[in-house]
């Protein structure tokens, strides 16, 4: 597989999730939230060409490298079989939980990864609220991992796929039944979950890191309860008026803002 052919499968991917959360949102709303679709709009255009410039197709390339030289753990086991795909979204997402834990322990971390949170509204386009300095850190330590494992270029395409559904749709302004949520939440992230992970209180905030599986946070002691009826206040102290999109890209620079302590 190309490296074009791998964007255009991923793009397509990302479309859909996002359209798919975002009528879930309309239809099963959690509270009125007006939403900052154009600060982080304008935002996943400067991480698009930041990334873009950076790295197009890197995931595909070190796959489709690891691959050919028998490169990693996964490649070190073919008696795998099928197995190979879910090993390497449970790799991925794993990966994805300790750099979300890390981006709220290591302070440089989060002096980037507090533009995330500094979104007053809980939206689907909260989803793309990333400073283009996160995205850039993390890209390395996801292509060593990548190749370490040996994850084909078929499980980089599932993984992307999922993760960006389960992005989109836990950071949904979206209430769900809350039987429907208890069951859900057992496993995945549901949009309640996470939503207790965006709240202004400190000792919230550093709770539910996962993304796709819950299962991280139960291991690790880093789950906490929550469900769709609690109304969860959610932005950061200190960053009371909505910011565009260059307010958010200087945001690492103008200091480093924390919930608050009760």
């Amino acid at each position: 597989m190309s490296e074009a052919e791998f964007q255009g499968i991923k793009a397509i991917c990302f479309a859909a999730a996002f359209a798919l959360a975002v009528g879930w949102q309309r239809w099963r709303p959690h509270r009125a939230l007006a939403g900052s679709w154009c600060a982080n709009g304008g935002l996943a255009l400067v991480n698009a060409v930041s990334l873009g410039i950076v790295c197009t197709g890197c995931a595909c390339s070190v796959a489709v490298w690891a691959s050919r030289n028998e490169w990693g753990l996964l490649n070190q086991a073919p008696m795998l079989g099928w197995l190979v795909l879910p090993a390497s979204i449970l790799s991925l997402d794993l990966l994805a939980y300790a750099w979300h834990r890390a981006n709220h322990r290591v302070p440089v971390l989060w002096r980037f990864h507090q533009a995330h949170h500094s979104d007053p509204d809980y939206t689907v386009t909260t989803a793309l609220r990333f400073h283009p300095g996160e995205l850039l850190l993390a890209l390395p330590i996801r292509l060593v991992t990548i190749a370490a494992l040996g994850i084909p270029v078929a499980g980089v395409i599932l993984f992307e796929a999922v993760f960006a559904f389960a992005n989109f749709w836990e950071h949904g302004n979206i209430a769900l039944p809350l039987q429907a949520e208890r069951k859900l939440g057992r496993l995945f992230v549901t949009p309640a979950l996470h939503r207790q992970h965006h709240s202004r209180h400190a000792r919230e905030l550093d709770t539910n890191y996962g993304t796709i599986f819950s299962l991280w946070d139960r291991l690790l002691g880093s789950y906490v309860e929550n469900r769709s009826d609690v109304r969860v206040e959610t932005g950061l102290p200190g960053i009371e008026d909505r910011l565009g999109t260059a307010g958010i890209l200087t945001l690492p620079l103008r200091g480093s803002y924390r919930g608050i302590q009760s």
